[in-house]
């Protein structure tokens, strides 16, 4: 470790395994040791810290990141980040002690820093880009539904850190269903808040009331983590070098995840995958960014049908956040285009499984949705709105 100069003390700085960089003042610590945890301390100032979040394996700037803080109770802390502006349009999401997570609001941000009253009794509190999802929140989903005898968990591969990666398999599994859908999440280590809407979908596949049809009609299989590893060491997961998971499909892919869907879903489709979606999160606010949205498809069969689901979710979402299909990226327009990195990409890969009609990325915001709050509850609403979706386009194919 270093060596830092905090108030005249001295403070031991630990890399750990998590990216952790544990350091103290006489009473404050910040540290990243614990899952999705990413931070560079700097240096603390009486009850300013001065951090920045870890690029690591980064080509570029990206805007992820997560710590813990120890020993600020009582008092206002200022986080001056000094890698440009990380914020959502609602500020940074924050959670003290056990409890929710919850947004701090973008007027606690001044600039490139946020201002935190931490109460009196608060002995911990975390502070986060957005909202986070990890393995731990999977895992309470899969046990709320344990004895659910139309849900099954296989690994779908282990990873280059020896995590094993869930594929979850849900609704229609005791006999061959009229269809399959593959959903996929976390191609992008960083991009949360897309996870509790799959959440939301699963919930609703399993006990809302389509479910009966879904487990008569349909067989899902899911991979919420397609970067298992990056999720839980709290890695950007974005512009990952050489190139990320969702710049994989490839003729031999270098991600162990990719390899095993390239493997599975050509012969798990047996000609009835009629879905493939792979669920993101878009950049971190901005126009487009603060709305949800389809990636348009460069084919023409598939830009139809793209079109036709995307009317019924608009209709299905009138009660959630909100989705007009206005704020879709169409091909050939901004970053969806013709270059050879979008042509690796899950969604263009998956237009070519056998039996697909629908093969596309949803885009979903990090804290704001035409101008609704974005949250768990919300996200998990919005989930079982595409699951509602999702049902009535199966329907259409008959």
């Amino acid at each position: 470790g270093c060596l830092l100069q905090s108030r005249g003390l001295p403070a031991i700085v630990a890399d750990q395994e998590a990216g952790a960089v544990p350091a103290s003042s006489s009473d404050l610590t910040i540290d990243a040791a614990f899952p999705g945890g990413n931070i560079l301390l700097e240096r603390i100032d009486g009850d300013t810290v001065y951090l920045s979040q870890d690029l690591r394996d980064t080509e570029g700037w990206w805007f992820y990141w997560c710590f813990r803080l120890r020993g600020g109770a009582g008092r206002n802390v200022t986080f001056s980040f000094t890698n440009k502006d990380v914020f959502t349009c609602r500020g940074p999401a924050m959670r003290l002690g056990d409890g929710p997570w919850s947004w701090l609001g973008r007027e606690k941000v001044q600039g490139t820093a946020f201002t935190a009253p931490i109460p009196e009794h608060v002995a911990e509190a975390r502070f986060c880009l957005a909202i986070p999802y990890l393995e731990e929140d999977l895992r309470r989903f899969l046990n709320r539904h344990s004895d659910n005898p139309h849900l099954k968990v296989v690994e779908h591969c282990t990873t280059p850190k020896g995590r094993s990666t869930e594929r979850l398999h849900l609704g229609c599994l005791s006999k061959t269903p009229r269809h399959r859908i593959l959903l996929t999440c976390r191609h992008h280590a960083c991009e949360m808040m897309a996870s509790w809407v799959l959440d939301g979908l699963m919930e609703t596949v399993l006990s809302g009331p389509d479910a009966p049809w879904f487990c008569e009609n349909v067989e899902f299989a899911i991979v919420p983590f397609m970067d298992k590893d990056g999720v839980e060491e709290g890695d950007q997961g974005k512009n990952r070098r050489p190139h990320d998971h969702n710049r994989d499909y490839q003729e031999e892919p270098i991600h162990a995840s990719v390899r095993a869907m390239k493997e599975f879903a050509p012969t798990w489709s047996e000609g009835r995958i009629r879905v493939a979606m792979d669920l993101h999160c878009p950049y971190i606010r901005g126009r487009r960014d603060e709305e949800i949205f389809l990636v348009g498809s460069p084919f023409q069969t598939v830009q139809k049908e793209i079109d036709r689901f995307a009317a019924m979710l608009q209709t299905a979402s009138t009660t959630t956040l909100p989705y007009d299909p206005k704020n879709n990226i169409p091909f050939g327009v901004e970053w969806n285009n013709t270059s050879p990195e979008r042509a690796r990409t899950f969604s263009r890969w998956a237009t070519n499984l056998e039996g697909i009609k629908l093969a596309c990325t949803l885009e979903f915001p990090y804290a704001c949705a035409g101008g609704k709050v974005v949250d768990v509850a919300s996200s998990r609403a919005f989930g079982a709105t595409l699951a509602t979706a999702l049902r009535q386009y199966l329907d259409t194919l008959g």
